[in-house]
């Protein structure tokens, strides 16, 4: 079967149709909406972004339906938007999106084996175009550490497995031991911690992913460290470190426990 085959399963009429009829109706009855140009929409646009990925880490499936929703919404403004200047619509967008994800999955659409992402990524790419070039330059610092790790290891340069990552963590938390206190500490705690962004990279953690659940956790137990010490009438700000470091051990025996706080 060819890819050709496949892409009749992805026609037709759907609920990106009825976005896109929802936001033209807007733009002729709302000046609001009327007035709404691509850039003016980026606020917006980043703002449901955020409240999406919120929704999906509280687990709120009721709150991720309607946050979707709202982000739906600011794609197919754009999409409208760009219709009107006749840059571009929804049949050329999708037609660009059904091309390259047939082209990267030739062992779902053709007779070829499975491949890294990132390789064959690396072969579209001009032949005189560089490897980090077209990152997105909003990107957080964190992400982007892991995008330029994914990008120079299509071309080969990486790890064969996080081994080799968690050796150069070591190499690179021995340098900004001997760094705290001088002049070179940032670039060094830098270069540590993209270190620990390959690892997470090559373990199969995203980063920020990771980094999002341990602020959770954290501030979990830190609640929880709060509610301890009041009902203990313990003052935080006068306690000291061995008091509040014994609170501390206190809740993560009970929360691994699986138990309550509750005294």
């Amino acid at each position: 079967m060819t890819a050709s085959d496949h892409t009749h399963h992805f026609s037709g009429p759907g609920t990106l149709d009825r976005a896109l009829n929802l936001v033209r109706f807007l733009r002729k009855e709302c000046p609001w909406d009327a007035r709404q140009t691509a850039e003016s929409l980026i606020p917006h646009l980043l703002e449901e972004t955020h409240e999406v990925v919120d929704a999906i880490r509280e687990s709120d499936d009721h709150g991720l339906e309607g946050e979707l929703g709202d982000l739906l919404l600011n794609l197919a403004f754009q999409i409208v938007v760009a219709e009107e200047a006749s840059t571009m619509d929804a049949d050329s967008v999708y037609a660009r999106l059904e091309a390259k994800m047939i082209a990267r999955h030739p062992h779902i659409f053709g007779d070829g084996e499975q491949r890294h992402w990132e390789e064959m990524k690396a072969e579209e790419r001009s032949a005189h175009e560089r490897v980090l070039t077209g990152l997105a330059k909003g990107l957080d610092p964190l992400t982007r550490s892991h995008r330029i790790q994914e990008r120079v290891a299509g071309v080969g340069f990486d790890w064969d497995d996080a081994t080799g990552a968690l050796e150069k963590v070591s190499e690179e938390l021995t340098e900004t031991t001997e760094a705290l206190g001088s002049d070179d500490f940032m670039e060094e705690v830098g270069d540590l911690l993209f270190a620990c962004v390959n690892v997470a990279r090559l373990g199969g953690a995203h980063p920020t992913t990771a980094l999002a659940r341990a602020n959770a956790k954290f501030t979990r137990r830190f609640e929880a460290l709060e509610e301890l010490a009041r009902e203990r009438r313990v003052e935080l700000a006068t306690a000291g470190l061995p008091v509040l470091d014994k609170l501390w051990d206190e809740v993560k025996a009970v929360e691994r426990a699986g138990g309550s706080n509750d005294r």
